[in-house]
């Protein structure tokens, strides 16, 4: 399972949302009616959250945990009132009565929420950052990238990773928790929200493609990101037919050596695949990159870039594991071309025997706003 670690400002609000099983993030007004990058990045995390997923919170240096991801009335994320992923600014007074969580005026802007039980536990002998990345120095890659962000996503081998070194600080409180582990009321709590959890609480990025469509335009490539995986994670058909089924889906991750964290690649979408029936056996990676206004050649080279470090890093050196799309609004001649003589790689797979192959798993697809239906729609080149 994927894991997710939140960022919070106090000991207070930990024991608050943990009490509970809730967690909304805080945001900034939409400014001007319009939705800034760091509000569709949030969304586009929220949209790929799935029950059993992990969470974690992080406060001050140190990571407390673990719980999961639960669903309530058919998912684990939600709006947190009607409208909420419209860029408009909404009173306090008249939003209230509409508001699933409520920590006061400020719960206008925390849009979305999700709902969460202890995994066994949140223990609150919390573990210091360094002794995390020192438990398992080459699981970890995204919490290395922590930075600025209120919250971030982890595979689930970074996030097993970091399940085994809370629990290995912690194991003696498994049999009796006593006094080292924080108390939750969460299954009363949800067993209230789930009654109110009507349709018009369910997660969809129709109002953050809108927010910024200029008629069948998107101008924000975040905002992309948000609508693809949306529809990939709700299962809409033709998404799926196109780019396939994945069971773990991320965005903006990491795709470089370890360096300041402004100067990181980072890829657009990346995901990947199980062998049926083995839910830790990986199967295929999908790595996206996204352009909101015509693809050019300097997106071909940068996308295979990302598939040679998808190879080196999680499939290692096995070229067939991996499907490449470059998204964009269109795609010139010479794009096109480029695609076709760029967008391969020649490799040995093997030892006893090994044999040669040719990669060339690279697709160029066109995206569309359809404002009637609130959806990405696409078109393979």
């Amino acid at each position: 399972m994927a894991g997710y670690i939140f960022n919070l400002n106090s000991v207070r609000s930990l024991e608050q949302y943990i009490e509970n099983g809730i967690y909304a993030t805080k945001l900034s007004a939409p400014k001007n009616g319009r939705w800034l990058v760091h509000h569709e990045g949030t969304f586009a995390d929220y949209a790929t959250m799935k029950p059993g997923d992990n969470i974690y919170f992080f406060i001050q240096r140190n990571i407390y945990g673990i719980g999961r991801l639960v669903e309530v009335a058919g998912d684990c994320k939600f709006l947190n009132f009607p409208q909420a992923s419209q860029p408009a600014v909404f009173d306090y007074e008249d939003t209230q009565p509409h508001l699933l969580w409520d920590e006061g005026p400020e719960s206008v802007n925390q849009r979305w929420l999700c709902l969460f039980q202890p995994s066994p536990y949140f223990f609150k002998n919390g573990i210091d950052m360094d002794d995390v990345l020192a438990s398992n120095p080459g699981c970890f890659r995204m919490l290395r990238a922590f930075w600025k962000l209120s919250f971030i996503k982890i595979d689930d081998d970074e996030n097993q990773a970091l399940i085994d070194a809370i629990v290995r600080r912690n194991q003696h409180l498994l049999a009796h928790p006593g006094e080292g582990v924080y108390q939750s009321n969460y299954q009363a709590v949800h067993n209230n929200l789930a009654a109110r959890l009507v349709p018009q609480y369910r997660l969809h990025s129709r109002d953050i493609l809108a927010g910024c469509a200029r008629d069948t335009y998107i101008a924000h490539e975040m905002a992309i990101e948000a609508g693809l995986l949306e529809q990939l994670v709700a299962g809409e058909p033709e998404t799926v037919q196109l780019f396939g089924e994945w069971d773990y889906l991320s965005h903006q991750v990491v795709a470089s050596p370890f360096k300041p964290i402004d100067y990181m690649d980072k890829m657009d979408v990346f995901g990947y695949s199980y062998v049926r029936g083995f839910s830790r056996t990986k199967s295929k990676y999908l790595v996206a990159e996204l352009k909101k206004d015509s693809a050019n050649i300097d997106d071909v080279n940068q996308l295979m870039k990302y598939v040679d470090w998808v190879k080196d890093e999680y499939s290692f050196g096995d070229y067939s594991m991996i499907k490449a799309f470059l998204l964009a609004y269109d795609f010139p001649a010479g794009v096109i071309e480029c695609a076709r003589q760029e967008g391969e790689r020649k490799y040995i797979i093997g030892r006893r025997p090994a044999r040669s192959a040719t990669w060339s798993d690279l697709r160029l697809i066109r995206y569309a706003f359809n404002p009637v239906a609130g959806r990405l729609e696409f078109r393979e080149v």
